[in-house]
């Protein structure tokens, strides 16, 4: 079973594939991504029941600094206060991690997860997620409201810098430097928002860790890909199987 790290959004024309990697791909039976159902027909009735609060407005619900943060931040990214206003606070702070790259030309249709499925699709190899958008969405979605503020709040605080670190999360990933890695996407949310770090990390890397336990008994090659954050770090889905008593060792 091979286990690479990948970037969900890069600039055009980026290079990520060396010889290891098209050798791993090659041998491998079936490909397991996060996501598989995050088609547009699928999402948006998700986002809008999960996602949608129009009884209560968002600026009903932060203090006056963080209400002219967001605002900031909507200008900055051209989008209307009012389009934010009536999501709920995951929603608001999804949008605006988005929102800055697109705008700094990366491009989502690019991102490695979506290339390696069209790949295995191509050779008529099965693609498989390790959750549903539903589940996905409801991470978001169940999150206790002080949690939910503390996820807009973290992604206010690095708003002005999301395209730059997006930058530099790619140029790390594309050296393999997974210190590098977890210093940039980890250690601040475990810092400063520890019961967010847990729900959103290390308690789905550990229900994947359970997940690719099991898999190992299928007796195939399995290519799994999620992003470079939850392989990196002392709570990365590595360290979680070792717990389970899964080897791993890294070969590139």
């Amino acid at each position: 079973m091979y286990l690479f790290g990948t970037v969900h959004v890069l600039p055009p024309h980026t290079g990520w594939h060396y010889a290891a990697l098209d050798d791993a791909l090659k041998a491998s039976d079936v490909l397991y991504v996060e996501l598989v159902d995050d088609d547009q027909a699928t999402m948006q009735p998700l986002v809008t029941q999960y996602g949608i609060d129009v009884a209560h407005p968002l600026s009903g619900e932060l203090d006056a600094s963080d209400e002219q943060r967001l605002q900031a931040a909507a200008q900055t990214a051209g989008l209307p206060p009012q389009m934010l206003d009536v999501m709920k606070p995951w929603l608001a702070a999804v949008t605006l991690t988005v929102a800055p790259i697109i705008k700094a030309g990366f491009d989502p249709e690019s991102g490695v997860d979506k290339q390696l499925r069209s790949t295995f699709a191509a050779t008529g190899k099965p693609v498989r997620g390790l959750e549903t958008a539903e589940q996905q969405i409801s991470y978001f979605a169940d999150l206790p409201q002080p949690l939910e503020i503390s996820l807009l709040r973290s992604t206010l605080d690095d708003y002005d810098k999301a395209a730059t670190e997006l930058t530099e999360l790619v140029q790390d990933w594309q050296h393999g430097d997974v210190n590098a890695i977890a210093a940039l996407e980890n250690s601040d949310m475990r810092a400063k928002y520890p019961v967010l770090y847990k729900t959103l990390l290390i308690d789905r890397n550990h229900r994947w860790a359970q997940q690719i336990s099991q898999m190992l008994q299928q007796h195939r090659t399995i290519f799994i890909a999620v992003g470079a954050a939850h392989l990196a770090g002392p709570d990365d889905v590595q360290n979680q199987l070792q717990k389970l008593g899964v080897a791993v060792t890294r070969v590139h």
